[in-house]
């Protein structure tokens, strides 16, 4: 008995002086419900690799990108791995300041969508691997356009939109006709108004860089998205981004959301919606110029350059945006929540098309999107809801402060549209675009 209890002793201390040594990656995320999920299911990875440990950052949006952008430019070392975008990740790459990734044949890196493996490359490396992908489309409540003898064309015009809005909502019952991104910032508001603005023919900048908050397009657009939330969107509607947008909808409260297509999960799970059985899609609307006003994103996970955990990072990298993990979340969480938007192999298999009315229009929606070609007219800059240039996260914060500001009615369209124009010209003229 004696010599078994030392055994059992020495064995624990064994553990004991294993876990000790292992390597601890601190992960910086973002709080959407698919990271969320990772986090609960990351027990597989870290049982299949005792020798690492994972500590988890989880951060709001806005919070999330300030930090880490502030903790690579300044080689600060806080993170292994960033949760970062299709914005950053080119221009990171450029500067250096990411480790291109590699996970060898088992990854099959050629089973990404073209468009998400591209927004994540440079000059054909990697240099994120995408854990879920996305576009942007129309969420609404089919109950209610019943009820309004309403029916939704699967390619929706802003007229139509507005014009249903206004039909189903009824304030006094807490139903709010569409629900859309006030809450500021380059990634919020500005995410979504970028892309419709594009599809009412405006553009951040012309062929020379000049800023074009000055001209009819964007008028036009501010005006039909101010107008249309004071009449039928939600009070406080200023301060609400991707999450907030997402808690109305699932309590019924919105009867259409336009935002990202990687929320149709969540908002047609039963165990997570009230509205899970009454949901309908459709893509994003336009202006019958030739753009829709649906964006292309990719949240991804990526080591900083100077990384002295590699190895360990790219391990889990490969782990959390791979095969296996999304048969690991069918398996827990059913098929309709697997991350979408990333793999070819996940829009044929038929189990994921059963189990997700949403998978046809998202795809269609991810394969319409265009970073090359994002306006109506020319530009000189890629990116459908951002601008590639480094500055643009600077610039777009401010303009969306003063776009979130004439939303609550503390600034007129024209005295928003009249700031954006002058700091953007300021900024573009101090980073030496323009003179």
């Amino acid at each position: 008995m004696k010599v078994k209890r030392l055994a059992l002793a020495a064995c624990s201390a064994l553990a004991i002086a294993a876990h000790a040594q292992a390597e601890t990656l601190t992960i910086a995320t973002v709080n959407n419900g698919d990271m969320i999920r990772m986090q609960k299911l990351s027990d597989a990875f870290t049982e299949q690799n005792p020798d690492i440990d994972l500590e988890w950052v989880t951060l709001e949006e806005n919070v999330l990108r300030q930090r880490v952008t502030t903790d690579i430019a300044t080689k600060g070392g806080q993170y292994d791995i960033m949760t970062i975008g299709t914005y950053e990740v080119p221009i990171w790459a450029k500067q250096e300041w990411l480790v291109p990734l590699d996970f060898g044949a088992d990854y099959d890196v050629d089973d990404l969508l073209p468009a998400i493996r591209a927004g994540l490359s440079q000059d054909g490396t990697l240099y994120a691997a995408p854990f879920y992908g996305e576009s942007s489309f129309v969420m609404y409540r089919k109950d209610l356009f019943e009820d309004a003898g309403l029916e939704m064309p699967e390619a929706p015009t802003w007229d139509f939109i507005a014009e249903a809005a206004r039909k189903i909502t009824d304030k006094e019952n807490e139903i709010y006709g569409i629900c859309l991104r006030g809450k500021a910032g380059w990634g919020e508001n500005m995410a979504f108004l970028t892309a419709m603005a594009n599809s009412f023919g405006a553009r951040w900048f012309d062929m020379e860089w000049k800023p074009q908050f000055d001209q009819p397009e964007w008028k036009e657009a501010l005006q039909f998205y101010v107008d249309l939330m004071n009449d039928a969107g939600p009070p406080g509607a200023s301060s609400n981004g991707f999450n907030e947008n997402l808690a109305l909808f699932q309590t019924g409260k919105c009867g259409m959301w336009i935002d990202a297509t990687v929320a149709a999960s969540f908002v047609t799970n039963p165990e997570e919606s009230q509205v899970a059985d009454k949901v309908g899609f459709a893509l994003a609307p336009d202006k019958g110029l030739g753009k829709r006003g649906n964006w292309l994103w990719a949240w991804s996970l990526a080591i900083p350059a100077g990384s002295q955990k590699i190895d360990a990072a790219k391990k889990f990298i490969a782990w959390a945006t791979g095969k296996d993990y999304a048969a690991l979340v069918a398996d827990k969480e059913g098929w309709a929540n697997v991350p979408p938007g990333t793999r070819t192999s996940l829009y044929e298999n038929p189990a994921y098309q059963e189990a997700a009315p949403f998978a046809e229009l998202t795809l269609k929606s991810i394969q319409a999107a265009d970073p090359t070609h994002p306006t109506v007219e020319e530009v000189p800059y890629v990116g459908v809801q951002f601008v590639a240039i480094p500055e643009f996260q600077g610039i777009g914060t401010a303009v969306g402060q003063q776009f979130s500001a004439a939303l609550a009615g503390q600034s007129t369209v024209d005295q928003a549209l009249s700031n954006a124009q002058t700091l953007a010209e300021r900024e573009m003229m101090k980073a030496g675009y323009t003179k």
